[in-house]
């Protein structure tokens, strides 16, 4: 596999028709790294055959497999190597590094001091075995705190983990930050703001970071305090997505993976993004079907908890396609499919009771946003003011 030179742009092409449904996820993969080498510090460059992002540049990497170029999605760590190290700890972001993560995803709240903390829950209780919130606590009593999963790890600020990123030979790595929505809105952005500026960047924060917001208050605050950064919308929901894109132009959009996957209105969703010039990303994908899904469909990014086996799957891919594995060829790769499309025939009904759950889901989310706010259409620009 060859690797072309980047751009920080990549030229978006129309998703391919048809959509395979997809399967039931399970929540872990099978922990695939030697931790002890990260615990000692050990830091290998990102695999060659997977180029890292240039810089402004969270789209898909491209590689030159076989006879074409193909645009491969950034593996993003989701809350750090999860499946091998306790959640939104040094550890678990050292080890999504050593498997050769792009970035990596973690979670902001603030302490009762304004400290800001990497803590996907707003209480202690989950990761950390007590019953307490985060914002209650002051960072002296946090910074005591550690996991109960193994290998016991303390809590990090989101400073520790920029001065670990502002080491020369990560430079390549960039940081989605999910920006919650448990604290004061405008504290919490100050002092996010206050935090990166605290830690000057050896390459510009704003090339780095991408702010992932629920909401659009926190859209527009992060417009007011981060200027000139990128900015996500991170959301369960396409309707709410496509005002916010509506409004701000080259927006991100971090996604469902089910939303997106949708019959009619996923696919319907990713061409209108990519004409529109967004970048569009998938949480959280775990499942290796889920993760070829993401490859055909030439999403921007994919969140997952395990990096590692997400650009094996791509490497897989682009062997398979270009019948260079060994054994390989138009046969196998017809026999490869067959098989495939076997599994999801037998695998139908539970995908149908899947499906229906999750629009029932979707249903109730819907008839409570409406109730509360209104028509995404009407809501998001007057928040947004425009």
């Amino acid at each position: 596999m060859v690797i072309d030179s980047l751009s920080p742009f990549i030229p978006r092409t129309p998703p391919a028709e048809g959509l395979n449904p997809p399967i039931a996820m399970p929540d872990e993969q099978t922990p695939l790294l030697d931790t002890a080498k990260v615990v000692e510090g050990e830091m290998p460059t990102p695999p060659p055959s997977i180029p890292a992002p240039g810089p402004r540049s969270q789209d898909a990497v491209t590689v030159t497999s076989g006879s074409k170029p193909r645009h491969l999605p950034q593996a993003i760590a989701h809350r750090g190597y999860k499946a091998a190290a306790p959640e939104n700890t040094m550890l678990a972001f050292r080890a999504a590094v050593e498997v050769g993560a792009h970035a990596v995803e973690t979670d902001l709240h603030l302490s009762k001091d304004g400290v800001v903390v990497l803590s996907h829950d707003a209480t202690l209780k989950r990761c950390f075995g007590f019953d307490a919130k985060v914002r209650d606590c002051d960072w002296s009593y946090l910074s005591t705190l550690r996991t109960l999963q193994e290998p016991a790890e303390s809590l990090p600020r989101l400073k520790d983990l920029l001065e670990y990123l502002n080491e020369g030979a990560l430079e390549h790595v960039w940081i989605m930050l999910d920006i919650k929505t448990d604290d004061d809105a405008a504290e919490l952005m100050r002092k996010t703001a206050e935090t990166i500026a605290s830690v000057p960047g050896i390459r510009p924060w704003s090339e780095r970071i991408l702010p992932c917001c629920w909401t659009a208050e926190y859209v527009k605050l992060t417009q007011t305090l981060l200027p000139g950064f990128p900015i996500a919308h991170v959301g369960v929901n396409t309707a709410y997505a496509r005002a916010l894109a509506d409004h701000v132009p080259e927006l991100g959009l971090s996604i469902l993976a089910h939303a997106l996957a949708t019959p009619v209105l996923g696919p319907r969703f990713l061409r209108d993004m990519r004409r529109a010039g967004h970048r569009v990303y998938s949480w959280t994908v775990n499942d290796e079907d889920w993760m070829r899904w993401a490859v055909r469909e030439r999403l921007a990014g994919v969140i997952t908890d395990d990096p590692k086996l997400f650009l094996d799957v791509c490497r897989r891919v682009c062997e398979e396609e270009d019948g260079t594995k060994e054994g390989g060829g138009v046969l196998a790769l017809v026999r490869r499919r067959s098989s495939t499309v076997r599994a999801r025939v037998a695998a139908a009904p539970g995908r149908l009771f899947f499906w229906i759950r999750y629009f029932v889901f979707q249903l109730i989310l819907t008839v409570i946003y409406l109730v509360r706010w209104g028509l995404p259409s009407t809501q998001v620009p007057k928040v947004l003011g425009s």
